[in-house]
């Protein structure tokens, strides 16, 4: 068997990197994987306004780089890899890698979460052809055009301020007649002379051939359908689609309890399986924030060492 870890982290966004962090400064031999790069969604968040102690003009990356240098710097190491198979039981877990195995006394899963689609058609085909769900990826490919905005909470009120930097107009798109994200990032939207809304309303199909030119939107009081195209001059808009995320659990269908896509845990980030823990956006919680995934990797990274001492 090939080295045997004390802890081993799935996933680099806020909740694995803090987990790394506390799992490195308690001198447990640490490992985090991650199969693509850092950050998680964080990283695509373009303004953190209410993470605490965070510095002025904080960004997704700007916060992601400190906190993988801060990991680092505890002495947790890293891979890239992606984990395609897990072996959850026993006194020695096994993850199984495109890369390689790796072994470890406890698991920390911290592999959050992906942006949910609309699930309408056209959506796929029209991704990176005017279908979006980054602001800071994509917002400047749409300068002073139309961008439409659907979701009505805290992610999506947000990303339409930022993208009002890059359109000429921004229109907000929400199944219901008010807002839900934070008073205080509402009272911005309103203000806002480049922000419209669309109120219940859905997108329900988006057309263009190879690239977006026009989308279906449907009231969902009254059943209207209507078609918005794009301007003539301009030829596409832009359409960003902020309505939630989608667990990325299906690795531990089966492993582990979960319930609607989501692990379960208990306070202390605890799963049924001894020595196997969750934390952040990949598990059933109240409150998906920067703030609370890294909450929940320091609380998963302090039980994964007393669970080492325990044995």
């Amino acid at each position: 068997m090939d080295r045997i870890y004390d802890v081993i982290i799935i996933g680099a966004g806020p909740a694995g990197l803090a987990a790394g962090s506390y799992a490195g400064r308690a001198r447990l031999d640490t490992l985090i994987i991650e199969k693509e790069k850092d950050g998680g969604q964080i990283v695509i968040t373009a303004e953190i306004e209410n993470y605490p102690g965070g510095i002025e003009g904080e960004t997704g990356p700007s916060l992601i780089e400190r906190m993988s240098k801060q990991a680092s710097g505890f002495g947790a190491g890293k891979v890239y890899d992606t984990i395609v198979d897990v072996e959850l039981e026993g006194e020695v877990k096994k993850l199984i890698g495109k890369k390689g195995e790796y072994y470890a006394k406890t698991v920390i899963i911290a592999s959050g979460a992906f942006p949910r689609p609309i699930g309408c058609s056209g959506e796929k085909e029209l991704v990176g052809k005017g279908v979006s769900y980054c602001a800071t990826c994509d917002g400047a490919f749409f300068e002073d055009m139309n961008i439409f905005v659907m979701g009505g909470g805290d992610a999506a009120v947000e990303e339409a301020l930022y993208l009002t930097k890059f359109g000429r107009k921004v229109t907000i798109i929400h199944r219901r007649n008010e807002l839900r994200a934070a008073k205080s990032i509402q009272e911005k939207a309103f203000a806002n002379p480049k922000i419209e809304f669309m109120w219940d309303s859905v997108i329900v199909d988006l057309k263009g051939d190879g690239i977006l030119e026009s989308m279906v939107v449907q009231n969902t009081k009254t059943g209207e359908i209507t078609e918005i195209q794009a301007p003539e001059e301009d030829g596409t808009f832009g359409v960003f689609v902020f309505i939630g995320f989608v667990p990325q659990a299906d690795l531990f269908v089966g492993k582990v309890d979960m319930e609607n896509g989501y692990i379960l845990t208990d306070d202390d980030m605890k799963t049924n399986i001894p020595g196997v823990f969750a934390a952040g956006d990949v598990r059933k919680k109240s409150l998906r924030q920067v703030v609370t995934a890294a909450a929940d990797g320091a609380i998963a990274a302090v039980q994964a060492n007393r669970f080492i001492e325990g044995i």
